[in-house]
């Protein structure tokens, strides 16, 4: 009797571990329905506002935001919509620049495209002629801006631009960039514009930044923005059917702090234009330093809105499909 009962007893538990071994076949939980469509948007406020190498707000603290909805027609390709504002101090008195624009994002493998059109308005600017007693250049009945009369500027800046951008991501660490943006008319000027870059981004593997949730990166960018000749606004002497815009070169070099949503970026920015050229593609109004003639600027006085400035700028981008949840 003693035999049998530690025979059964080695038996169940031989049993129950044979029993463990064996594979369990799990409930398959439902495929949750595919919802395309999705939203980012988010906003920042930043130390300067600069725009290829060229501060929008006059060196002062500008706040951003926007809102883009998206619509994912497979994993692959996503179309958007998309309107963002900025603070900014304009020449002209405009105190905003107001952003609309909409395209497609298609993926292949490693490559991530973006073409789409973007549209820069810039509401309640003012005519400003540049000279009293000179040659009227405002329009009859436009409202007129007082400033510095070496300030020559159209009321209305806004313009488009098309943009195809390109980016290759290596891994999880490295990343390549080439942007191309195409203008008719930059600033409505009737110059026309065409912009050039280059970009990379390393990102910091999280094993460096150990369980802290915080993650870094750098990124830098190399650009191009080519300008052509003006309308008949903007003449001078020299020129009076409209001045050349000078051709630049910029740059820009920074490291960015990632939590959540939230990010850190503090860049160096820079171009190579001239104080004298600066004044006059940007008609600034406080272009005070003497000595900068130019053939496009002969009044000699010279801006500092083109030169190497530091930016700082929190900002925070969330999504309804992830950052909701």
């Amino acid at each position: 009797m003693k035999k049998f009962t530690v025979a059964a007893l080695l038996l169940t538990v031989s049993g129950a571990a044979f029993a463990a071994d064996l594979p369990v076949k799990a409930v398959k939980a439902p495929t949750p329905a595919f919802d395309p469509w999705d939203i980012a948007f988010g906003g920042a406020v930043m130390s300067d506002y600069v725009f290829r190498g060229i501060t929008q707000s006059n060196h002062q603290p500008s706040v951003t935001a926007y809102f883009e909805p998206r619509y994912n027609v497979n994993k692959d390709l996503q179309l958007y919509i998309g309107t963002s504002t900025e603070s900014i101090s304009f020449a002209n008195h405009a105190a905003a620049e107001v952003d609309i624009y909409g395209g497609v994002r298609p993926t292949f493998g490693a490559f991530g495209f973006d073409l789409g059109i973007w549209g820069y308005l810039y509401p309640g600017g003012q005519c400003q002629e540049g000279f009293p007693g000179g040659v009227a250049v405002c329009p009859a009945g436009s409202p007129l801006a007082a400033g510095p009369n070496f300030v020559q500027i159209k009321q209305d800046l806004s313009f488009y631009e098309g943009y195809g951008k390109v980016n290759w991501t290596f891994n999880d660490n490295f990343a390549l960039g080439a942007n191309e943006y195409y203008t008719p008319s930059f600033l409505n000027s009737g110059a026309w514009g065409d912009y050039a870059s280059i970009t990379a981004k390393v990102t910091a593997p999280s094993k460096w930044l150990g369980s802290s949730g915080v993650g870094a990166y750098l990124s830098a960018e190399v650009g191009r923005q080519w300008l052509g000749t003006t309308d008949a606004f903007y003449r001078i002497a020299a020129a009076p059917i409209g001045i050349p815009y000078p051709s630049y070169d910029t740059w820009n070099i920074g490291i960015a702090f990632t939590y959540k949503v939230f990010t850190l970026d503090l860049r160096y920015s820079d171009t190579n234009l001239n104080k004298g050229n600066c004044a006059a593609v940007t008609s600034a109004f406080n272009a005070n330093i003497p000595g900068n003639v130019t053939a496009i600027n002969p009044n000699g006085f010279g801006s500092n809105w083109c030169g190497a400035l530091g930016i700082a700028k929190l900002s925070a981008d969330l999504t309804a499909m992830t950052s909701l949840k």
